[in-house]
């Protein structure tokens, strides 16, 4: 059995007509200690399946299993790190992952937790900004406090929420590489949900793409054999890559023209014809 167990998944929003669903049929699995990247469309419903494993939502039909127990709600063994860093304003950088150590790690002294926490602040190259508070911060360095936080929280899985979306070019390459370096140091089991082609590739063992919506599916999952510690300029002028790249992004299109075929295709709604009443 694997880690991660998603099977037969589906969820969607709404009631009556009004109803959307929004993922159908979803199937994956996960072994202890991989890091698999899901790829796809903004409003895919990438969101909605992390949200599911994470325990925030439950879904419609079928069943999640980590470790072989039952998902029916949040808990301290997955770790999620969200696009929107959800840092509490008021608290230092030290105070954020602090706050999550003491929730998750009652029977240590305020001493061991302290020291736990400050390794996970280190991890995260953050030691030397550890009285900041989250105004003081950038982007990228909000983000690294949010990993930092998940992290300390020692989760058996963690799950990326494309945590690195809302970052300009420059600073979400140097995360990348950062992400890179703390999961090897980690040894997490790890799920990041991303739409960004290039990204799951750089850092994933294996990659999955969504197909588009509504009604989305999980692709063919593809590994990703390129020798590590992957260096992205080189990648660029990897035939492998290329390769690698060109099979998702063919399938991502493949599926969004499908999705468009279909609906131009649907039968219209037959209008009524509606009598004028007679004058008297």
């Amino acid at each position: 059995m694997a880690f991660l167990e998603v099977h037969g998944v589906s969820k969607g929003y709404g009631a009556g007509k009004e109803r959307s669903q929004v993922l159908i049929d979803i199937e994956l699995s996960v072994a202890r200690g991989e890091f698999v990247a899901i790829v796809g469309y903004s409003g895919a419903g990438k969101t909605t399946l992390v949200s599911m494993i994470g325990g925030l939502i439950l879904p419609d039909q079928g069943s999640i299993t980590l470790d072989g127990k039952a998902i029916r709600g949040p808990g301290p063994d997955r770790g999620v790190v969200f696009q929107n860093y959800s840092l509490l304003p008021w608290l230092s950088v030290f105070e954020n992952v602090y706050l999550a150590v003491d929730q998750v790690f009652p029977g240590k002294t305020q001493h061991e937790k302290a020291v736990h926490t400050d390794r996970y602040v280190a991890m995260v190259n953050l030691a030397h900004a550890r009285e900041k508070k989250p105004a003081e911060l950038s982007g990228g360095m909000r983000q690294r406090v949010a990993l930092a936080r998940a992290l300390a929280m020692e989760p058996e899985l963690l799950l990326l929420d494309e945590p690195l979306g809302a970052l300009d070019a420059l600073t979400r390459a140097t995360l990348q590489d950062e992400l890179a370096r703390i999961c090897r140091v980690s040894g997490k089991t790890i799920l990041l949900i991303t739409n960004d082609v290039d990204e799951g590739l750089l850092l994933a063992d294996r990659i999955i793409p969504l197909g588009a919506g509504p009604s989305a599916s999980l692709g063919p999952s593809i590994p990703v054999t390129l020798a590590r510690p992957r260096d992205r300029k080189a990648l660029n002028h990897d035939v492998a890559f290329k390769s690698l790249r060109g099979e998702v992004i063919d399938y991502l299109l493949s599926s969004a023209k499908k999705k468009r075929t279909a609906h131009k295709s649907a039968p219209a709604i037959p209008a009524l014809a509606m009598k004028a009443a007679a004058s008297p």
